[in-house]
C-alpha cells in the first residue's frame, strides 16, 4: 500500500507488526487491562480502563473501548508498546520508548513504540493536557514490568529454580549459570492476562535510560526523507481532491450550516480536464480528480450560491470585551469561601480589573491532509489527527457504519498543540473515497485552514478584590467568561450526520483558582456557547486566567510598596511552587524592590522593564490536576515613540518531577516560550460578520527569528518525584510576565492581549492625561 523511501526502518515509530503477525513468527506475550468502570481521568490517578468487548467488524480497538495490549514480545526479543495516545512533536514517543525499556529491562534499542494507531493501540482518550507521560503511560509501564516478572517465571519454570535466583538485563533472564532472551522465552506462548495495576515500579535509583537525553527516535527518518507525515502517503489509484466551504468562515452553530447550500452549478467545470466526480451531500461540496492541480482548479472554478448570512457579533479587539461580557452564561461556583462577603467589606484599596483574550489560531504551518480507502464496506484513513479514536468514531458516523469497520492509521503532521483541521480533513477525504470507490488525498488550502480551523477561543476575566491598609489582600474573586470549544467534526455538521445545536462545555476553569493562599476567595466559571468554531489550544483556559491572576497580585504588591516575588511568597505554601520561583529569582539575579521604582529617563527612546510570573497548570475536568510548575522572569525594551514591544530575554525554571528525557522537556519549555511569547506580542484572529477574514500569514503576524527573545532555563532535579506534563505548563506564565514586564518600564497596566504597538501608545497616552 505505501511504504518508507529507504529501508531505515528501525522504527521506533512505524513499526508495521501486528499482534497476529507477532504470534506466527513464534512469540508473543501480550498484558491487556481488563479493568471496570468507565472513561475517566481521574486527579492524578490516571485512565479507568473500560473491559473488553467483542468485535464487531474487521478493525476493533484493542480489548474493546480502551485497552487490548500494551506490550507484546517478538521471537526476535523486540518489545512493542501501544499507546493509543500520539507524538505531536512533543517527543513522547522517544520518552514512553524509555519508560518501557527501564521498567521490562532492555535495550531501548529493541523497543519499538506504536502510537495512535485504532486498530493496534488502546483508546487512552485524545492526545491533550499534558496526560500522556503524566498518566497515560503509566498502564503501559506497569504492563512492561509485569511481562518482566512473567518472563522470570517461565524461566525459573524451566530451568527449575526459585525466580527469586533470577534477575534481568539488556532483555535477557539470567541464573542458575544461564541465560535466555525474552525472544525465546517468548517463543510459543500466548499469554493473556489482566494488568495487574498494582504492579510497582522501579524506584528512581535503578533507572537507566528514564533521567537521560536520549536521542529523538523520530528524527532520523524525518531527515533522510523517509515517509513520516501524512502529506507524504501515496496509494496505488490515488486521486486527488479538494472542497469547497460555505462562505461563513469558522462559525458556529449560530450560522445556517448543513441548510445553507442554494445551488451548485456543475456545468462551471464541465470544461476542466481530469474531474472524476463532483460530490454534494447537504453543504458538503467536494471535487475529486485525477492530479492535485486540477482538483484545485476546479475548486476555484465551480459556481456555488449560498444562503446570506452575517450573524456574528463584534470580536475585534476594540469589541470583544463587550461581546463576550453581554453572552448568555451558565454560572458555575468553583469556589466561595465564607467568608468572602464579610472580607469584602474590609478592602480599602481596591483593585477591580477586566482581562481580555483573543481568539488566536494555532496557525499549523502545512495546511491539514488525509488520505481515505473505502473499498469491500471497511473504511481505511491516513490522518494526522490527535484524537484518533474518537476521529475513528465520527468517521463511522459519517458513513454508516459501525467503528470496528473503520482504522485510522495515524501519521505525523504539521505540528498544532491543540486542534486544527486534521479531523475535518480526513472525514473530507473518507466521504469522497466512499463515493469514487478509489483512493483519495484531500489538502485543504491555507485559507480553508485558517478560516476554519477550531480557534483557541477568546476570554473575559474579571477580578474585583483588594487589600486592607497595610497592604494585605483581604478577599480576591475571579469571573472567567470562556466560549465553548466542541467544535465537531465539520462533515458530519454539513451533511447533516449531526445536528448543528450550540452547546455549553465547563472548559473555562483551568487554573481558576488562585494559587495563592488569601484569606477568602470566590470563582465562578461562566460557561457559554461557542461563538465561532474554537476547540482547545496550549494552556486552554489556564493562559488566560494566569494572566488575570499573576497581573493582579502584580498590581497588589505595587500598591503594597513590596518587592513582587517576595510579595507573592507571603502567600505561598506549595513548597515545590516556592522551590520555582526562588530559582528563577536566583537564576535571574533578581534585584529586589518595587516595580517601576527606578524608570528609564523620559528623554530616553527605548524604556526598560522586567516582570515575574508563576503558575502551575491545572487541567482536566474540575477541580482536574497539576501538570509543571513554572516562574518566568522577562526583560523587555518598550519604544516610547512606535509602541513596540520586545521580549529581550526569558528566565524560566521549571518542575515537572523526574524528568524522563531532560533534553526533550527543555525543548518543549523554549517552545512554548517562544509561541506564547509570539501569542503574548502580536496574535490576533479578526473576523466580520459573516466569519473569520485572519486567512494567511498577512493577515496573522507571528513572531519573526530576529524578535526571537534570549532564552535561559533551569530544568529543578526531582528524580524522586513522578514525572508531570511538561508540554504546557511554561507558556502559562508567560502574557502576564511580559504585562507585568512593561508595566516596570512604562508604568502602564496592560490587561488586553496582544500588546500591540497601539494598545501601548494608546495606554501611555492615557496614563499622561
Amino acid at each position: 500500500m505505501f511504504g518508507f523511501k529507504n529501508s531505515r526502518d528501525d522504527q521506533r515509530g512505524t513499526v508495521q507488526l501486528t499482534r497476529r503477525q507477532l504470534l506466527k513468527t513464534g512469540g508473543l506475550i501480550m498484558v491487556s487491562a481488563a479493568a471496570t468502570g468507565p472513561l475517566a481521568i481521574l486527579a492524578g490517578t490516571g485512565p479507568v480502563l473500560h473491559p473488553p468487548v467483542p468485535a464487531q467488524g474487521p478493525f476493533p480497538v484493542p480489548a474493546g473501548t480502551l485497552v487490548d495490549s500494551f506490550i507484546a514480545i517478538s521471537a526476535n526479543g523486540d518489545v512493542i508498546g501501544f499507546n493509543g495516545h500520539v507524538d505531536l512533536g512533543t517527543g513522547v514517543r522517544t520518552a514512553i520508548g524509555q519508560l518501557v525499556a527501564d521498567e521490562i529491562e532492555t535495550d531501548i534499542a529493541r523497543v519499538k513504540i506504536i502510537l495512535g494507531h485504532t486498530t493496534r493501540t488502546p483508546d487512552l482518550g485524545p492526545t491533550i493536557a499534558s496526560d500522556t507521560i503524566q498518566n497515560t503511560s503509566t498502564p503501559m509501564r506497569q504492563a512492561a514490568r509485569q511481562v518482566r516478572q512473567l518472563l522470570i517465571n517461565l524461566a525459573a519454570e524451566r530451568w527449575s529454580v526459585p525466580a527469586a535466583q533470577l534477575r534481568t538485563d539488556n532483555g535477557f533472564v539470567i541464573g542458575a549459570g544461564k541465560r535466555l532472551s525474552y525472544g525465546e522465552l517468548a517463543a510459543g506462548q500466548d499469554l493473556h492476562i489482566d494488568l495487574d495495576q498494582h504492579m510497582p515500579l522501579r524506584s528512581s535509583k535503578e533507572h537507566k535510560y528514564i533521567g537521560q537525553s536520549v536521542a529523538r527516535v523520530d528524527i532520523p527518518n524525518k531527515v533522510l526523507g523517509a515517509l513520516t507525515y501524512v502529506h507524504d502517503v501515496r496509494l496505488p489509484g490515488m486521486l486527488h481532491a479538494r472542497v469547497v466551504r460555505p462562505p461563513y468562515a469558522g462559525a458556529d452553530h449560530t450560522a445556517p450550516l448543513g441548510s445553507s447550500l442554494v445551488a451548485v452549478d456543475e456545468n462551471s467545470i464541465q470544461h476542466l480536464p481530469g474531474i472524476v466526480k463532483l460530490v454534494v451531500q447537504g453543504d458538503f461540496i467536494g471535487i475529486v480528480a485525477e492530479r492535485e492541480e486540477q482538483a484545485i482548479a476546479a475548486m476555484r472554478q465551480l459556481k456555488v450560491q449560498w444562503k446570506e448570512w452575517a450573524g456574528l457579533p463584534d470580536l475585534s479587539l476594540a469589541g470583544l470585551h463587550a461581546t463576550l461580557d453581554k453572552l448568555d452564561k451558565e454560572p458555575r461556583m468553583l469556589r466561595e469561601d465564607e467568608n468572602y462577603k464579610d472580607a469584602v467589606q474590609k478592602i480599602t484599596q481596591p483593585i477591580d480589573r477586566d482581562y481580555v483574550w483573543p481568539y488566536h489560531l494555532h496557525a499549523s504551518i502545512g495546511p491539514s491532509c488525509a488520505v481515505a480507502l473505502f473499498a469491500d464496506g471497511k473504511a481505511e484513513v491516513w490522518s494526522g489527527s490527535q484524537n484518533p479514536h474518537d476521529l475513528r468514531k465520527d468517521l463511522g458516523k459519517l458513513i454508516d457504519l459501525h467503528p470496528d469497520f473503520v482504522n485510522v492509521h495515524r501519521m505525523e503532521a504539521s505540528g498544532c498543540y491543540g486542534r486544527n483541521c486534521a479531523d475535518d480533513v480526513a472525514a473530507d477525504a473518507l466521504l469522497l473515497a466512499k463515493a469514487v470507490g478509489q483512493p483519495v488525498r484531500v489538502q485543504l488550502m491555507r485559507e480553508q485552514e485558517s478560516a476554519w480551523e477550531p480557534k483557541g477561543t477568546g476570554q473575559l476575566i474579571k477580578l474585583r478584590g483588594g487589600l486592607d491598609d497595610a497592604g494585605n489582600v483581604v478577599a480576591y474573586e475571579l469571573q472567567t467568561s470562556y466560549p465553548s470549544n466542541l467544535s465537531p467534526t465539520l462533515a458530519l455538521v454539513l451533511t447533516g450526520k449531526v445536528k448543528h445545536e450550540k452547546k455549553v462545555l465547563q472548559m473555562g476553569d483551568r487554573t481558576s483558582i488562585p494559587l495563592y493562599d488569601y484569606p477568602a476567595v470566590r470563582a465562578v466559571s461562566l460557561d457559554a456557547a461557542p461563538i465561532v468554531r474554537a476547540s482547545w489550544m496550549r494552556g486552554v483556559s489556564a493562559l488566560p486566567n494566569v494572566l488575570a491572576h499573576e497581573c493582579w497580585i502584580d498590581e497588589a504588591a505595587w500598591l503594597a510598596k513590596a518587592d513582587p516575588i517576595a510579595y507573592r511568597l507571603r502567600y505561598m505554601k506549595d513548597e515545590r511552587a516556592v522551590g520555582v520561583i526562588q530559582a528563577a529569582h536566583r537564576l535571574s539575579q533578581w534585584q529586589d524592590g518595587v516595580a517601576h521604582r527606578a524608570p528609564t529617563p523620559a528623554r530616553e527612546k527605548i524604556a526598560k522593564g522586567r516582570g515575574f510570573a508563576y503558575a502551575r497548570y491545572f487541567h482536566s475536568k474540575f477541580p482536574g490536576f497539576g501538570a509543571a510548575w513554572a516562574a518566568w522572569v522577562c526583560d523587555v525594551s518598550v519604544n516610547r515613540e512606535t509602541g513596540e514591544v520586545k521580549v529581550d530575554k526569558v528566565f524560566c525554571t521549571h518542575d515537572c518531577g523526574a524528568m524522563v528525557n531532560p533534553a526533550g522537556v527543555r525543548h518543549q519549555v523554549h517552545g512554548n516560550i517562544i509561541q506564547s511569547t509570539s501569542r503574548a506580542l502580536k496574535e490576533f484572529v479578526t473576523f466580520d460578520a459573516s466569519g473569520t477574514t485572519s486567512l494567511d500569514w498577512g493577515g496573522y503576524p507571528l513572531l519573526r527569528f530576529d524578535e526571537l527573545p534570549e532564552v535561559q532555563i533551569e530544568l529543578l532535579e526531582r528524580p524522586h518525584e513522578a514525572p508531570m506534563g511538561a508540554g504546557e505548563s511554561a507558556s502559562v506564565p508567560s502574557a502576564a510576565a511580559i504585562a507585568n514586564a512593561i508595566f516596570d518600564a512604562t508604568g502602564v497596566r496592560l490587561t488586553e492581549v496582544p500588546f500591540t504597538p497601539s494598545r501601548v501608545l494608546a495606554e501611555a497616552k492615557a496614563k499622561a492625561q
